[in-house]
């Protein structure tokens, strides 16, 4: 199967890991900023075929998992109300709050509905015009563009019964955050595919710059991966530090142009919470003031609460690189897929998700 079957060739891919072992003289640690990657590295084992000498660290690329605390509470509040229908993705589904998740309100006999895209939720406010319904708008740049078509596309029906709870965030400004922090351990990025389709790759390059770091945007099957760390390597190994796009067959330096205007036509840049990370000055997105009748925290007047993370859970520094998921005193004991601790561990994106799943141990 073309772009398939040739990006799993054993072949291929132990050409690309000799090189890697060639190359490879000292110490490095790369980060990939994709759960999707994070995934497919533990899925195939890529971290054991590498040199020692080369750690994968596993960042924020997990957008359900990076969703804060508050905003998984002002969810539950919103599910709860007897007059709404409430659409969310179904990884969002079973993110533990406070007490409880949206699965538990559902089985409460809440009308909560899993979606495949915002414009299910939209089809669904049209049919049921005396029903509130919201949708939890999640994601990176990737999912944001179909979330401003169905903005826009409920503004010019005048849908008054839809709105959005949008947690929506950027990802250059999350690895910036993280590169700025005294505990950072990176040394080189592998940048997410699937975002820099969208957004293409010029925003990286004031990164690189500025933090002296190589960054190669890469795609997903194992192939990718490792053309991926072999291009950061052989950067790290010469003392560059320039932007490299390993995925050539889907990203363009510009993007995708279109799915840009929507965005900048609907949102704005805002200041937004990361879950286990904290505040990240302009690394989200909210909606513009002549669409605000459809956000959903101003129209059902919520505000933010101060919750504090379980204190077992560290979560928030596998987001950040610092530890890998097992090294958790609860992972696969008090957290698992069942009983999840944490988002790590809930989404099909997350990266305590992939260690269990995989029962990959020190990768």
């Amino acid at each position: 199967m073309k772009y398939l079957s040739e990006f799993r060739d054993a072949n291929s891919i132990q050409t690309v890991l000799d090189a890697i072992h060639r190359i490879t003289v000292r110490d490095w640690q790369i980060m990939e900023i994709c759960g999707g990657q994070t995934h497919a590295i533990m899925k195939h084992g890529l971290q054991d075929l590498l040199p020692k000498k080369i750690t994968l660290l596993h960042g924020p690329g997990c957008p359900v998992c990076v969703t804060p605390l508050n905003m998984i509470e002002k969810a539950i509040k919103l599910a709860s109300g007897p007059e709404v229908i409430f659409c969310s993705f179904g990884d969002m589904l079973r993110v533990p709050g406070k007490d409880r998740d949206l699965l538990s309100v559902k089985a409460e006999g809440r009308d909560i509905r899993m979606v495949y895209s915002p414009m299910d939720a939209l089809k669904i406010a049209q049919d049921n015009p005396a029903k509130e319904v919201v949708f939890f708008a999640i994601g990176f740049e990737t999912t944001a563009p179909a979330t401003a078509m169905a903005v826009q596309h409920a503004k010019e029906n005048e849908l008054t019964n839809f709105s959005m709870l949008v947690t929506h965030v950027l990802v250059p400004p999350a690895m910036e955050a993280i590169l700025s922090s005294p505990h950072t351990k990176i040394d080189g990025f592998l940048a997410a595919g699937h975002v820099c389709t969208v957004m293409g790759y010029e925003e990286y390059f004031p990164i690189a710059e500025k933090f002296n770091i190589p960054i190669v945007v890469t795609g997903f099957e194992p192939l990718d991966l490792v053309q991926g760390v072999y291009l950061c390597i052989k950067q790290l190994e010469e003392g560059r530090a320039e932007v490299e796009n390993q995925y050539i067959r889907s990203v363009r330096r510009e993007g995708n142009i279109p799915a840009q205007k929507w965005m900048k036509k609907v949102f704005k840049v805002v200041d937004r919470q990361w879950r286990g990370i904290g505040n990240i000055p302009n690394s989200g997105l909210g909606l513009r003031d002549s669409y605000l009748d459809f956000d959903a925290e101003r129209k059902f007047y919520l505000i933010d609460e101060d919750i504090a993370e379980p204190e077992i859970c560290i979560s928030g520094q596998v987001l950040q690189g610092l530890k890998k998921p097992d090294e958790c005193p609860a992972f696969g004991k008090e957290c698992t897929p069942e009983s999840p601790l944490g988002a790590t561990m809930v989404s099909s994106e997350g990266a305590c998700a992939a260690y269990y799943k995989y029962r990959r141990s020190n990768a």
